[in-house]
């Protein structure tokens, strides 16, 4: 689930700021309820195409998710970049794109249309999607959440220019198989934000909330605590329900193993299993619970055994959001 389930939505920025400094804390509140996520930078993505202007871009092998960068040697940061590129040179347009972080280049007939050269393509702004939340510190209103950061095109994590986080439910659940991932598919509740991402890093994403988050406060476990056998992880695969589910802990790697990779763990619950088939993108943040101490967050899936995942000691996710 290094992925999040995207969905596309324009969202508006306005949350109050809390003093951030969340390693400090003994004692956090244990997450594990999906949330609504939006991500801002100068990015613009390929969302759709008109059905009649489009035409001609997706002829010459334009895509969805396509992320648009130069138009005729033009860097473009917005639609007002693009209409200007496109102004400044009415014939074919040479786009410049990147795809699964490869620059690609193609050429395209704009349409002219009373509002001048159009490509006829829809754009998006920034990244949404949903993800769980791992951890909220009640004592100065922070959180943490997906423990893995959220990636551009590059595989680098994406600069937080602004970002919010919103209330959300899951509608349904692709069930994870051999060879192809599962997801959880999610709507927001409401356009209203309740917190602000701070840092998106390749620990996680981490912010402040203006909500109280319920549930009991549980000790924060160092890492040499972390033992192999059973454990649970909190998860919301439904609705809005969180439930524990039981896991176990296979095996555990050194600390300084990046990624977000320091435990193996493979799901047991049979009511887990039976409704997702393991591990599915938006579980991403999942926190792990052993011993009555929160130990870590999932982080991935293994994508020829959804049962077995990674996941991220919380101690790393903590020196992250420091």
């Amino acid at each position: 689930m290094k992925r999040m389930t995207v969905i596309a939505i324009v969202l508006s920025f306005c949350v109050t700021v809390l003093p951030f400094g969340a390693a400090a804390a003994d004692t956090l509140v244990p997450g594990g309820k999906v949330v609504g996520l939006n991500l801002g930078d100068d990015s613009m993505v390929i969302a759709g195409f008109d059905s009649i202007l489009g035409a001609a871009a997706q002829k010459a092998g334009l895509q969805i998710g396509d992320k648009i960068v130069n138009i005729n040697g033009r860097a473009v940061h917005c639609t007002e970049d693009i209409s200007n590129a496109l102004d400044a040179n009415k014939e074919n347009a040479e786009v410049r794109y990147i795809r699964y972080g490869k620059m690609k280049s193609t050429k395209v007939q704009p349409i002219q249309t009373e509002d001048g050269p159009r490509l006829g393509i829809y754009l998006k702004q920034g990244i949404s999607g949903v993800g769980t939340v791992t951890w909220y510190n009640p004592a100065n209103g922070t959180f943490g959440a997906l423990g893995h950061g959220v990636n551009g095109g590059n595989g680098q994590p994406v600069p937080v220019s602004k970002g919010t986080i919103y209330r959300a439910t899951i509608l349904s659940i692709i069930k994870g198989r051999a060879g192809e991932p599962g997801q959880l598919v999610g709507s927001l509740r409401d356009k209203t934000p309740i917190g602000i991402i701070e840092k998106n890093v390749q620990q996680g994403i981490f912010g402040t909330i203006n909500a109280h988050w319920q549930g009991k406060a549980l000790p924060v476990a160092d890492n040499d605590e972390i033992r192999t056998g059973g454990a649970v992880i909190r998860s919301n695969v439904s609705g809005e329900e969180v439930r524990e589910y039981s896991v176990e802990i296979l095996k555990i790697y050194p600390s300084s193993k990046d990624g977000g990779r320091n435990m193996l763990i493979k799901v047991t619950d049979p009511a887990l299993l039976e409704a997702t088939g393991g591990i599915v993108q938006g579980m991403s943040g999942s926190p792990i619970i052993q011993n009555g101490k929160l130990v870590g967050a999932v982080t991935h899936v293994l994508v020829n055994d959804p049962t077995r995942g990674y996941g991220i000691f919380i101690e790393n996710m903590l020196d992250a959001a420091a």
